[in-house]
């Protein structure tokens, strides 16, 4: 301010001077009159430069000035960069933040106050197929069209989700979106929507184990309670007695053998993976199956006297196998278990074990009896699930044999195949890989897989 004052002063003084000398006193007057203009014009035009510049808002082409515009120049560049720094920050926040909802596993919808999508993430397109472009600023309940979060939406009580139908439902394959609105800022909701098919899914088979447990074990408690009451009030012959004691001990031990397989379920989704360092001879394997294999058949087959003609691979080296050998005999023996069951009495059961040339081998069990409809494949191995419920219980069966089965043979990186023709019979097929199979050290190479074909 000073400097502006001194320069308009020496700029009259100079014109003053210069007009004394031409013309005296009229002439000082004229030159005063003409300094200031002259300062109020070179002072315009530096405003002029300034104002040019602010319209032009260009950080990088800021003009040199001198005096007060100089310093206004200069504190309104350091200004206009320090909100220029401060506006890339926010938004820099803001993509970090809409990135993270972008990788965000639930459907995010920022929602206007008239309900209108301002912004959603790539898993809402895909759940409920949304454009992100063509439908920015389109009411929601125009896309949205279930019932059920129309009525939701309009009801405008949000503290619990609904849950609706996802897009790429299909009747084979179901999609169940549980969607809840979250208020905030002015009238604002934010959407969010989660995938909850394998959390529906896993609570209605629970639903159902427990059903079916409670279930398998109901039968025979009332069954033994009946027999227990009676033998308690009547005075029955002793032949009768033996017959009722005889079904009461029957009934106990399929309790004791579905509380065993439970346990057994239990413990092999508990337990850590079997690893690769210990080592059982197949043969051995294969010769206890065969021992209780052929128990079982003459327990079965009691009553018809004609035991099954099970047939095992001839005694051979036929390698080693990595993993729990408790585990790989129980898949085994249920495999063998279910094969005599449907077997009628007198009839073939084939066991096989086949090395493949990939150092692969297969473990096969076929039976002769009366095959399985195709529409039942697909669920063997579920727990409880039956194709002929009446005779797996009147065989002693739990239902949760193949559930055994296939858990174990997860653990262990082999696979299941079930073949069948109704009327033939069936054949159940585990494949172990090479990697849990080697020659027998009395034949050679330890580390070396089998190979070769029996």
């Amino acid at each position: 301010m000073v400097w502006r004052s001194f320069w308009l002063l020496g700029m009259q003084l100079a014109g003053g001077g210069l007009g004394w000398w031409l013309g005296h006193v009229q002439g000082a007057l004229m030159g005063v009159l003409l300094g200031s203009w002259l300062w109020f014009a070179a002072d315009s035009w530096t405003a002029s430069r300034l104002l040019a510049w602010l319209r032009r808002a260009d950080l990088g082409s800021a003009p040199a000035l001198m005096g007060l515009w100089g310093e206004v120049g200069d504190r309104t560049r350091r200004w206009l960069r320090l909100q220029s720094q401060q506006t890339q920050a926010s938004d820099e926040r803001l993509n970090d933040i809409l990135s993270a909802m972008q990788a965000s596993p639930s459907a995010v919808v920022l929602l206007d106050e008239q309900g209108r999508i301002e912004w959603c993430n790539q898993i809402a397109m895909r759940h409920f197929g949304f454009d992100a472009e063509r439908d920015r600023l389109q009411l929601i309940g125009n896309l949205v069209r279930d019932p059920g979060f129309s009525t939701y939406f309009s009801a405008q009580n949000y503290a619990q989700d609904v849950v609706l139908q996802g897009r790429e439902s299909t009747p084979s394959r179901p999609v169940r979106l549980s969607v809840q609105l979250y208020p905030y800022g002015d009238g604002r909701r934010l959407l969010l929507a989660r995938d909850v098919t394998a959390q529906e899914q896993a609570e209605a088979m629970r639903r159902d184990f427990v059903a079916n447990v409670s279930h398998e074990i109901r039968t025979p408690l009332t069954v033994l309670a009946g027999f227990v009451e009676t033998l308690q009030t009547l005075q029955l012959p002793e032949e009768e007695r033996s017959r009722y004691l005889a079904l009461m001990a029957q009934q106990a031990s399929r309790m004791q053998h579905l509380v065993e397989d439970l346990l057994a379920l239990s413990r092999l989704e508990g337990s850590p993976l079997p690893g690769l360092t210990q080592w059982t001879s197949v043969a051995l394997l294969l010769r206890q199956c065969e021992d209780e294999a052929r128990g079982l058949s003459v327990a079965l087959t009691r009553q018809q006297g004609r035991p099954h003609l099970i047939e095992f691979p001839q005694a051979q080296d036929l390698g080693e196998i990595a993993g729990a050998s408790m585990e790989l005999q129980s898949a085994f023996s249920n495999l063998l278990a279910n094969a005599l069951r449907y077997t009628p009495a007198g009839k073939q059961v084939s066991v096989g074990w086949q090395q493949h040339a990939d150092g692969s081998a297969t473990f096969s069990v076929q039976d002769t009896g009366p095959g399985i409809e195709p529409t039942h494949l697909a669920r063997l191995t579920e727990r409880f699930y039956r194709v002929d419920r009446s005779r797996s219980r009147d065989t002693g069966g739990t239902g949760l044999g193949l559930a055994i089965v296939k858990h174990v043979l997860q653990r262990h990186g082999a696979t299941l195949e079930v073949r069948s023709t109704v009327g033939s019979g069936s054949v159940f097929s585990v494949t172990f890989p090479a990697v849990r199979l080697r020659r027998s050290p009395a034949s050679g190479d330890v580390n070396a897989p089998a190979d070769g074909a029996s």
